[in-house]
Parts: C-alpha cells; sequence; structure tokens
C-alpha cells in the first residue's frame, strides 16, 4: 500500500510542475502571436488590392456599359428628332391649308356679296330694255310744244332711264353697247355675220340688244351682228 500512495503523490508533483511550465509560457506565446507592424503592412496591403481590384472590375463593368448607355441614347435622340420633323410638317401643312381655307372663305364672301344681286339685276336689265324700247319708238318730230302730253311723258321715260343707268352704275353694273367694238366671245353674242362696206371684218356692226357687266362679270352678253369679209 506504501508503494500505491507514492504514486498519486508523483503524479500531483507533476501535474503542478506542468502548471507551472504553462503559465510561465503564456506571456512569451502572446507575445508571439502579437500583430507585428510587418503583418499588419502586409494585411493592408492585401486589402487594398482586393478593394482595387473591385474598383477595377467596376470600372470596367462602367466602361463595358457606357458604349451601349450611349448608342441607346443617340437612338433615342434620332427617333425624337424625326417625330419632331414629322410633327412640324404635319403642322406647316395644317397651317396651309387653314390659310387656303380661309382665302377661299373670304373670296366666297366677297363673291357673294358682289353677286349676291346677280338675279336681281337680271329681272331688273328686262325693265331696262322696255323703257329703252319704249323711248326709242316715239317719233322725234311728235315732240313738241304742239303735243305737251307725248312731250311730257317722252321726258318722263327718258329721265327715268337715266335714274335706273345710275343706279345700276352704283352697284357696278356697266352696260355695253359695243358699236365698232372687236367681237368678244366672252361679252358679246353673235346673231348672224354680214359684210359691211367700210367696217373692218370681225368688228361688231350692228347692236340688237346691249348687254351688262357686273363687277367685272359678263351678266349678259350683247346681242349682235358682226361684219365678215365680202
Amino acid at each position: 500500500m506504501p508503494g500505491a500512495r507514492a504514486v498519486p503523490a508523483r503524479v500531483a508533483v507533476m501535474a503542478a510542475r506542468c502548471v507551472r511550465l504553462v503559465r510561465r509560457s503564456l506571456p512569451a506565446l502572446a507575445f508571439s502571436l502579437r500583430p507585428t507592424p510587418r503583418l499588419l503592412c502586409t494585411a493592408a496591403k492585401q486589402k487594398n488590392s482586393g478593394q482595387n481590384l473591385e474598383e477595377d472590375a467596376g470600372q470596367t463593368d462602367q466602361k463595358t456599359d457606357t458604349p451601349c448607355a450611349e448608342k441607346t441614347l443617340m437612338e433615342e435622340k434620332a427617333k425624337l428628332e424625326e417625330q419632331l420633323k414629322d410633327t412640324t410638317e404635319k403642322y406647316k401643312r395644317a397651317l396651309a391649308d387653314t390659310e387656303n381655307l380661309r382665302q377661299r372663305t373670304q373670296k366666297l364672301v366677297e363673291e357673294a356679296k358682289l353677286y349676291g344681286i346677280q338675279g336681281f339685276c337680271k329681272d331688273l336689265l328686262e325693265v331696262a330694255d322696255i323703257l329703252e324700247k319704249a323711248t326709242q319708238c316715239v317719233p322725234k318730230e311728235e315732240i313738241t310744244e304742239d303735243n305737251p302730253h307725248l312731250k311730257n311723258l317722252y321726258e318722263g321715260l327718258v329721265m327715268t332711264e337715266v335714274q335706273i343707268q345710275k343706279v345700276f352704275t352704283k352697284h357696278g353694273l356697266l352696260r355695253l353697247d359695243p358699236v365698232g367694238a372687236k367681237f368678244d366671245p366672252y361679252e358679246h353674242e353673235a346673231l348672224f355675220h354680214a359684210p359691211v362696206e367700210g367696217k373692218e371684218p370681225g368688228t361688231v356692226a350692228l347692236v340688237n340688244k346691249v348687254g351688262y357687266k357686273l363687277h367685272g362679270r359678263t351678266l349678259r352678253p350683247a346681242l349682235v351682228g358682226v361684219v365678215k369679209e365680202a
């Protein structure tokens, strides 16, 4: 039994020695494990290298994306410019159409003002023709002081005819009596052609019924006889 007790005592002594050795070695181990400036510098360099690689990769991606973005923007710009051009052309055409419509409408309004009385004037022409025929039918030798009633009637008809011609002129209605003038198919209507001595061929020799023009437009052509070559 004395030998069995000695073994645990030895083990305890050896354990105590190991503990003391460990305690003595801990400060040195801690000092050896403490990071040195050289290690810190190396780690920093590695970290910076990693960051630089990431930045370079990001810049490379950005450089790769930049041409694509510029191309897309240029395409969008071209499309917008084309749309602007089309819109501008449509706007100009619309303005031109509107101006043409305005001018046509204004012309129609002006023509309506000028020629709105055309039908009324045609009806009055018959009255003027009757007055002219009435004054022409009165024999000149009968218009004397010995026949005052006929004289007064004749003078009244002449005054009425003169007054109605003044009214016609006031409203743009002009009388056409083209005796001796060159035949104009736009103003005259030929009833016959006959040779007339002393008259130039193609001229008006006789007026059967006078014509009228309303603001430069022929309202009724004059009915005439035209001279032709013998």
